[in-house]
């Protein structure tokens, strides 16, 4: 079975870990973007201070590279309207790494769109409803949608998605956009995209918008009628659980993030500054980190319910929900439908 971003097998993740190997690494080129979105993880940002330059860009990306990193996820802010973006990809994809972007599609006309393609990059583009005013709402920002659109007809026009372009819808699971959820991943199989659904984490603007929150018991009914739709129309069969639909969020064995201003955390939602990647080398701080360590080691380290559910082997919860719900990256995850430590109708 391929876990975490459908990409590395249970073995080789294994073997990563024991190794102090990474897999992938996340990275912000930078923290700029014109959506607002209600529920993202970074505070509003339009213009951002000590942010690495393009040369630390590259650095840390080579030192990944040599700790074994084979993929090289791009998030935001914005990746697409980030000025050196041509530059960094060709970078990425000259020296032999996979390459994978999330983008709300803003800088995505035609020629973008065409150097992606030969590139290969894997484009994850943000979809949230195929509703104009709900996707405007979620986004923040009027004509959100009529931008999605546009960008995914430049990306069909260049080949996608094939089998040699990926491409990915991600969608986050939320009260208005909760009707729609079904036909969206049965849309997204049909056109040969991978849906990416994900439970949104607790913190930033989400904890601002707590409209958006699902309980955990419709969290769990969706996931378990997505997984018979996956099963019976797709040939996929996956076990539900939690935060990401048919997929397991493992990266913290493999991963890390580095953020645009070198900070280097486990993931978007364990926001624990491990160390800056001005200040040491990703893998001093890898290897010194004891965040980093607990993580790896988490079947010993993680409390509670996570550590005696069933799906104990290949799962641990959402680690940033447990961390910006708790304070603790260990604990167990409060949104995840199997932790009996629950009041009322969202007991699991």
């Amino acid at each position: 079975m391929q876990l975490y971003n459908l990409e590395f097998t249970e073995e080789e993740i294994r073997k990563a870990a024991a190794e102090d190997r990474l897999l992938s690494m996340e990275i912000e080129f930078s923290r700029v973007c014109n959506f607002r979105c209600s529920y993202c993880y970074v505070p509003e940002k339009k213009e951002c201070r000590g942010e690495l330059s393009r040369a630390e860009i590259k650095d840390v990306v080579l030192q990944a590279k040599e700790l074994g990193a084979r993929k090289i996820i791009v998030l935001g802010g914005e990746p697409s309207i980030y000025p050196h973006l041509p530059e960094m990809l060709t970078f990425l994809s000259e020296n032999g790494l996979e390459v994978e972007m999330f983008t709300n599609g803003t800088g995505v006309d035609a020629g973008l769109a065409q150097l992606l393609a030969v590139l290969k990059v894997r484009v994850v583009l943000k979809l949230n409803s195929r509703k104009r005013e709900v996707q405007d709402r979620l986004a923040g920002k009027k004509g959100a949608y009529d931008i999605i659109q546009a960008a995914f007809g430049h990306l069909k026009d260049a080949g996608y998605p094939a089998d040699h372009l990926f491409l990915g819808l991600s969608t986050v699971i939320c009260q208005p956009n909760f009707d729609e959820l079904v036909g969206i991943w049965e849309w997204a199989r049909e056109q040969r995209m991978e849906p990416y659904f994900e439970v949104i984490t607790p913190q930033e603007n989400a904890l601002d918008n707590l409209w958006l929150a699902v309980d955990s018991m419709k969290l769990k009914n969706l996931f378990a009628e997505l997984s018979k739709i996956d099963q019976e129309r797709f040939g996929r069969d996956w076990v539900p659980q939690p935060p990401l639909v048919g997929n397991k969020c493992m990266r913290h064995q493999v991963s890390c993030l580095v953020t645009a201003n070198g900070d280097v955390m486990p993931c978007v939602g364990v926001t624990i500054a491990l160390d800056n990647i001005r200040n040491n080398t990703l893998g001093h701080i890898l290897k010194e980190s004891e965040v980093i360590q607990n993580l790896k080691n988490y079947r010993e380290m993680i409390k509670g319910e996570c550590r005696d559910c069933d799906r104990a082997e290949e799962c641990y919860g959402c680690r940033g929900a447990a961390y910006q719900l708790t304070g603790d990256y260990l604990a167990s995850d409060p949104t995840c439908w199997r932790n009996r430590n629950k009041s009322g109708s969202d007991r699991g």
